[in-house]
């Protein structure tokens, strides 16, 4: 599996942008709204709004975190605007991430699946999440829950980071929760795109000192515990 990460692949690390245009500031970019974003949103207004009202903000509900799960999964080798263009019509094609309903999928449903243009058409990543469905239908009757086994992983808060090269592509707690996340049966989940998934749920706020998203929306916590064993 080749891990990627969310944000855009020559901007991490990177100390110039790219071609987006606009205003740029330690990586912050400046649009027409007379807002300060993150550098890797651009102008497209999809990216932008994702930046804007999801990214980096704390979710703790089991299926939503299944659902980011799973579409990370999906983005393994390609990048993040292309999944989320096409996140409706993954959400269609299994059925909103229930993953009672998934992890009930059959190979009929592989075959729907891998006849669909609107989705990704790739059967590891597609047998990958119906086999995550099961994966979290077992943690569940062993008593666990995602959200709190997740949550168990979310680092001490820290303040933002000032450069586009002081956010890493792995840490040693992406690196743990993705082991845990192995153990319990979940495929398609590396460190980097372990990472990519704390960034994204809010476990850590790798939002730009100096970004327009307040910090009080992206302050995660951890007050969740690991019930499973």
């Amino acid at each position: 599996m080749t891990e990627t990460s969310e944000l855009p692949g020559a901007a991490r690390g990177s100390s110039t942008p790219g071609d987006l245009g606009g205003h740029h500031t330690r990586g912050l970019r400046r649009h027409p709204d007379g807002r300060s974003r993150c550098w890797w949103c651009g102008d497209d207004p999809a990216y932008v709004a994702y930046h804007d009202t999801e990214w980096g903000r704390p979710v703790h509900d089991e299926q939503q975190l299944f659902e980011k799960l799973c579409l990370e999964a999906f983005q393994a080798g390609l990048s993040w605007l292309t999944i989320l263009r096409r996140r409706e019509a993954l959400r269609a094609a299994f059925a909103g991430f229930d993953p009672e309903l998934v992890a009930a999928f059959s190979e009929a449903d592989v075959t729907r699946l891998l006849g669909d243009a609107s989705i990704v058409r790739n059967r590891a990543k597609i047998l990958a999440t119906i086999g995550n469905a099961r994966a979290l239908l077992e943690l569940r009757r062993r008593g666990g829950h995602l959200g709190a086994l997740v949550w168990s992983f979310a680092p001490a808060p820290a303040g933002r980071p000032r450069h586009p090269d002081d956010i890493p592509a792995r840490t040693p707690a992406s690196t743990a929760l993705a082991r845990s996340l192995k153990d319990h049966g979940f495929r398609f989940v590396g460190p980097v795109t372990a990472y990519a998934f704390m960034q994204a749920m809010g476990l850590v706020d790798d939002h730009l000192d100096g970004c327009h998203v307040p910090r009080e929306a992206t302050a995660g916590t951890g007050e969740v515990s690991w019930a499973g064993d």
